[in-house]
């Protein structure tokens, strides 16, 4: 097994993260850092492998250097801002085990030092907006091991084989809903995702990029797009847009009372005037990349007929007010 860990920090938390995985009851893995700092800021040692890069190639494409190098079955993805449970690799590698249509798993992830949940799996919004299943809820509440929708990259697992068939990370995402991205195509494929609250992590959440940062509304947005595009049955590639108009409406409404991302990114000292501009430059971007994208749809394997991809949609659906919410 590998556990792969993009850092661009490289600090004391990357240190936590490591010395966490010292503590698996499961011991046959390795570990490859993909120093993103570009100043070789990240150190091997023991099972560490360290891949130094000389830019921030972003978390996709790091993700897909550590796993280009493995040969291994089952491959681990973990921020290097989470801290493992001792038990959390040998209840993944018990999960994937028990079944063959199973190609990812999805860890209990825990708000470090709040107690409730960060994620138990992704939702989807119907205009591609992803957001963590069971966010800011008690953890009590997910303690059923089930099937969700796909994992959260901040600690996520897969089958080799799933990836050799669907494909890595898109790297062109950069930032942000890369794991989405592969996850729909997982499931596009017929692979299953199973939640394992046994596997637990605590996560220090967006401990890089800010919680609601310009470089985060940018990426998610862009992202969105790109995600929309690449995997939706085209009713609902069509019908996204009025979706969207949908979330900004919430976005407008709840920044007015205070509450919700909007605000949330008044608070951390930008103006929501900004939010617009970010919004062009996604489609605008997203307008360029058209026909690059579309052939990266042509491509996706479809054992799902799209009326079965739809009942997954709704299945694991949020709507648009609980992503401006949250």
């Amino acid at each position: 097994m590998t556990v792969a860990i993009p850092t661009l920090a490289a600090d004391d938390a990357l240190a936590e993260c490591l010395a966490s995985l010292e503590r698996q009851t499961f011991s046959n893995f390795e570990i490859v850092v993909v120093d993103n700092s570009g100043r070789g800021a990240a150190k091997a040692a023991g099972r560490v492998r360290v891949i130094e890069n000389k830019r921030n190639v972003g978390f996709g494409a790091a993700v897909n250097q550590a796993f280009r190098e493995s040969k291994a079955e089952f491959l681990a993805v973990l921020n290097d801002d989470t801290i493992a449970d001792p038990d959390w690799l040998a209840a993944l590698m018990r999960a994937m085990e028990a079944s063959l249509e199973v190609g990812m798993c999805a860890s209990q992830v825990r708000l470090a030092g709040d107690g409730r949940l960060d994620s138990a799996g992704m939702l989807l919004c119907p205009d591609g907006s992803s957001k963590q299943r069971g966010h800011l809820e008690r953890r009590e509440a997910y303690a059923c091991p089930e099937e969700v929708l796909l994992p959260s990259c901040s600690a996520a697992f897969y089958r080799r084989t799933m990836l050799e068939e669907i494909g890595l990370f898109d790297e062109s995402f950069f930032l942000y809903c890369e794991d989405t991205d592969l996850g729909l195509r997982a499931r596009w494929a017929g692979w299953k995702c199973r939640y394992v609250p046994g596997a637990a992590v605590e996560h220090r959440y967006s401990h890089s990029a800010g919680k609601a940062s310009a470089l985060k509304a940018y990426y998610v947005e862009r992202n969105r797009l790109f995600l929309v595009m690449k995997n939706f049955p085209v009713p609902e590639l069509l019908l996204a847009p009025f979706w969207s108009l949908a979330r900004y409406f919430w976005h407008a409404v709840l920044a007015l009372r205070g509450r919700g991302k909007a605000a949330e990114f008044q608070r951390d000292g930008s103006t929501a005037l900004r939010l617009p501009v970010y919004v062009l430059r996604a489609h605008v971007e997203m307008a360029v990349r058209f026909l690059a994208l579309w052939r990266q749809r042509k491509r996706v394997k479809r054992q799902l007929t799209p009326g079965q991809f739809r009942q997954l949609m709704r299945r694991f659906s949020i709507s648009p007010r609980q992503v401006a919410e949250l």
